[in-house]
């Protein structure tokens, strides 16, 4: 309960507040209003103002009123910060500012702030000291080692703070305070530039495709990137819907320059990047009968050359294995990385083995999510009129699992396969992983907008008897190295190396994927 109390006898009134905290959990109340997350809360007299977001809908800004009981739209807005006596609200909306009333009522935003002759007189030097020091703070009071490692974090202060009166630009102060939380040895210590010049970047247009010149001056296309048709984020420009283009085809001229003129043939598609453009394509280097093609290039191919190299592999695999071994890369562990193994780890539960792919993934948060489904086990079989097959239940993967990794496995990259071998799911094949586990939850922010993680939670063996893999990595059962040559070229052996080891266990005794379906019940015979 909270109780008030106005002083009078003074010219401005104050109000003092009380709170009641025995039983406070049990005063605890649900609105009536629907699942989801939110923030910002702003108490008013009358009511709570609120910004709510859910998986299905954009974040909005609302307002519940105490009296009658009801949940109001205000609108959708990048931010917001109300007045004191709740009358009045700044908002941003875009790169705008608007300063509205505040009813509890939908807000039409109508009164923008004119900031153009708006300037900031700003003391670099003093801003740097006091980010430089905030740093040294933040590190103290965060870093999950109270004795910070052994260092005597006061004298790494005092060494690196001799310096400060010599930066003259942010990097300068990035880079000494990089060094200064280096000194703690340790993965995850991040640290960037905040209030610095924008470096104007013009976005090349990319194909999707692969050229050569030939003697005529023309560019022949060698290799076209698949990619997915259906899925926005990994169309192929020349494989978009429409568009001929065939691998043997030659670019004739864009947007009606021929490239023969060009230096190179991405002179024609400097800053074409998402914008449509005009090219000329024949199936021979002329420009005699070559017909007009629509495209529209893309600013970045590594998700495109991604999809390609998981297609390669799981190609190689089936053929290798006479289509028995299936084969999954997680990227990350994070919302991608969970998506991709859930794509293609329930359409191979069919396989009689699985190699699970965890090289260069970025980490994240959700391996155990993924080894939980890994460690699964059949407690009934399930088969469909019509089917030629069954399966089993819960979704499970039956047969024998190898994982490879790498010195790009990274974070949650690395706590994966020291899961995998904590479980005995099957051997780890590769190169020691990256060794960096102390995880992050995101920065505090500094005065300019810069950034700093501080590794704050760390890792333990399930025993409680010491750290794990920090600076050291996960090692492999059966260290096999790529060589970065033979791997460009398409040659993988580790890959190789997974699938023969998976060969030799499906060679020996021991079930071998889903089950047949049993003898149907003959009834007649009761």
């Amino acid at each position: 309960m909270r109780k008030q109390k106005k002083n009078t006898s003074k010219p401005h009134s104050e109000i003092s507040l009380q709170i009641d905290e025995e039983g406070l959990g049990e005063r605890i109340e649900s609105l009536p209003v629907a699942p989801g997350n939110y923030s910002g809360l702003v108490a008013a007299n009358d009511g709570i103002y609120y910004s709510t977001s859910s998986a299905r809908s954009l974040s909005t800004f609302k307002y519940f009123s105490f009296k009658d009981k009801k949940e109001t739209d205000i609108g959708n807005f990048n931010g917001y910060a109300a007045s004191a006596d709740k009358k009045k609200i700044l908002i941003k909306k875009g790169s705008d500012y608007f300063i509205e009333d505040l009813t509890g009522s939908k807000i039409e935003t109508k009164n923008k702030l004119d900031l153009t002759d708006m300037k900031v007189n700003v003391n670099t030097h003093a801003e740097w000291k006091q980010i430089f020091d905030e740093s040294w703070r933040q590190m103290r009071d965060y870093f999950y080692d109270p004795d910070m490692h052994g260092v005597n974090w006061k004298t790494m202060h005092d060494k690196y703070a001799v310096l400060l009166p010599f930066v003259n630009h942010r990097n300068d102060l990035t880079y000494l305070i990089g060094e200064m939380i280096g000194e703690l040895n340790i993965g995850h210590a991040y640290v960037s530039s905040g209030d610095r010049p924008d470096v104007e970047r013009i976005k090349m247009g990319l194909l999707g495709a692969r050229f050569s010149r030939d003697q005529s001056g023309y560019y022949k296309v060698d290799f076209i990137l698949a990619g997915e048709s259906w899925d926005k984020s990994l169309v192929s420009p020349l494989k978009s819907p429409g568009v001929d283009v065939k691998k043997g085809n030659y670019i004739i001229s864009i947007n009606g320059n021929d490239v023969k003129t060009f230096a190179n043939l991405y002179q024609g598609l400097i800053g074409k990047a998402d914008q449509i453009i005009e090219i000329m394509v024949n199936n021979k280097p002329t420009a005699l009968g070559a017909r007009k093609v629509i495209v529209k290039p893309i600013a970045d191919e590594s998700a495109l050359y991604y999809h390609e190299w998981v297609q390669n592999n799981i190609k190689k695999v089936s053929a290798a294995s006479g289509g028995k071994i299936g084969y999954l890369h997680i990227p990350d562990m994070g919302v991608d990385g969970l998506n991709q193994f859930a794509r293609y780890f329930y359409p191979q539960l069919d396989k009689e083995a699985l190699i699970i792919d965890d090289r260069g993934n970025g980490g994240g948060n959700v391996s155990p999510m993924i080894i939980e489904r890994l460690r699964r086990e059949p407690s009934l079989g399930v088969m469909l009129r019509n089917s030629k097959t069954s399966s089993l239940k819960p979704d499970v993967q039956v047969g024998p699992k190898v994982c490879l990794i790498d010195q790009y496995s990274a974070s949650d990259g690395d706590l994966f396969p020291y899961q995998f071998r904590f479980h005995k799911i099957g051997p780890l094949i590769g190169q020691r992983t990256w060794g960096g586990v102390v995880g992050i939850r995101g920065s505090l922010p500094f005065i300019d907008g810069g950034t700093m993680t501080r590794p704050e939670f760390a890792h333990f063996d399930a025993a409680g008897t010491k750290f794990i893999i920090e600076g050291e990595g996960v090692s492999p059962d059966i260290e096999v190295v790529n060589d970065p040559h033979q791997e460009y070229i398409g040659r993988d052996i580790q890959l190789q190396r997974a699938i023969d080891e998976l060969k030799k266990k499906l060679t020996g005794p021991g079930q071998k994927g889903v089950p047949g379906i049993p003898p149907f019940p003959d009834k007649s015979k009761n």
